[in-house]
């Protein structure tokens, strides 16, 4: 980065100090806390030695560009276009009633009216605009730096700007460790009533190879969520088994993408060792990446992958979409309800291999 100030902060590097001497790991890392503690790039060492950007995003120019109040940036939207965004206190899809001459929602949140953002929606004529990927994607963090390796924030959210019910504080940290990439948000509820709260994190992993069609996604998952359609991409309410259909990635060593669009939600997931996990491999470029959360509430991966762009995005997640929407049937969608004073954390840690070695 050239030290250009992005969301009125710089950009924070991060050196990886303890990195593994053989075999894939990441290297480097660079986070943009004027804009929600985002993930802007991660450096990634092959076996071969080879030193590659393992995430989507723009150099630091154009990234300033796009973040630094850009025309389609409304709301923060520009921060989950690339990179990897924090999705906070919800992740996903919210619905509500449009409120007339202005770009709001109004909905209820564990039974609290509030006005969210109208930040999203389909692109057909008459599609429905809804709020998109939380309230901090273009929110400062204070921040220190302790280590090379490591970067914190704070941020009392409180309401978040009176569009929430309840009172948080986040706690953030990125780490390099042990060759990985490890992200880590606490929420903290500050104020006298239960905070509802939701977490996500949206990084758009690249394939090095650039061939999409052989790039292989293991997800064991029992289920996806149905929605209306891929232009609006909402929950219809109805759950699907996957078993030996279309959206089966439980086979071991994944399932090759090929064709396949993808903006679709997996639930029922088959934990390993405590974890949630998904693998993403690229087997012409010999690298494969593990993204794994040992955090109890998460629920869901998203996994959005186009079948023009050499990427997938995979977002292990807390709730599923639109989670107070009545079509849901009283369904648990996977918010979490913190008592005052207590905490709940959201934790998601990268590993790369190579797969002929797994």
């Amino acid at each position: 980065m050239d030290g250009s100030l992005i969301g009125g902060s710089p950009a924070v590097r991060l050196a990886a100090q303890d990195t593994p001497a053989k075999g894939p790991a990441f290297v480097e890392a660079t986070v943009l806390p004027g804009r929600g503690m985002m993930l802007l790039q991660a450096r990634l060492r092959l076996a071969s030695g080879e030193v590659i950007d393992a995430i989507v995003a723009p150099d630091a120019e154009g990234a300033a560009r796009a973040l630094n109040g850009g025309p389609d940036d409304f709301a923060g939207n520009a921060s989950f276009s690339f990179g990897g965004a924090i999705l906070a206190p919800y992740a996903n899809r919210i619905r509500g009633r449009a409120v007339a001459g202005a770009r709001e929602i109004e909905t209820k949140i564990a039974g609290h009216s509030v006005r969210l953002p109208a930040n999203w929606g389909g692109k057909a004529p008459g599609a429905e605009r809804y709020a998109m990927h939380g309230l901090i994607l273009a929110t400062p963090v204070p921040w220190r730096q302790p280590e090379p390796d490591r970067v914190t924030g704070r941020l009392e959210a409180g309401d978040f700007g009176g569009r929430w019910p309840g009172r948080a504080a986040l706690d953030f940290e990125w780490r390099l460790q042990g060759g990985g990439l490890h992200l880590t948000v606490t929420a903290t509820n500050a104020g006298e009533t239960p905070l509802p709260i939701g977490f996500g994190w949206h990084p758009y992993f690249a394939l090095p190879s650039g061939d999409r069609r052989q790039a292989r996604l293991w997800l064991p998952a029992r289920s996806h969520v149905l929605v209306d359609n891929y232009d609006e991409v909402l929950p219809t309410g109805q759950v699907e088994p996957v078993a030996d259909g279309a959206y089966d990635f439980t086979a071991l060593g994944g399932r090759a993408l090929g064709e396949a669009y993808l903006d679709d939600c997996f639930i029922g997931l088959r934990r390993q060792n405590g974890e949630a996990v998904a693998e993403l491999c690229d087997p012409a470029a010999g690298l494969g990446l593990r993204i794994a959360s040992a955090s109890p509430q998460v629920s869901a991966f998203q996994a959005y992958a186009p079948p023009d762009k050499a990427f997938v995005a995979l977002e292990p997640q807390f709730n599923l979409a639109d989670p107070y929407g009545g079509e849901w049937n009283g369904r648990d969608t996977g918010m979490a309800q913190v008592a005052p004073g207590a905490t709940v954390t959201y934790a998601v840690s990268v590993t790369a291999f190579a797969p002929g070695n797994r």
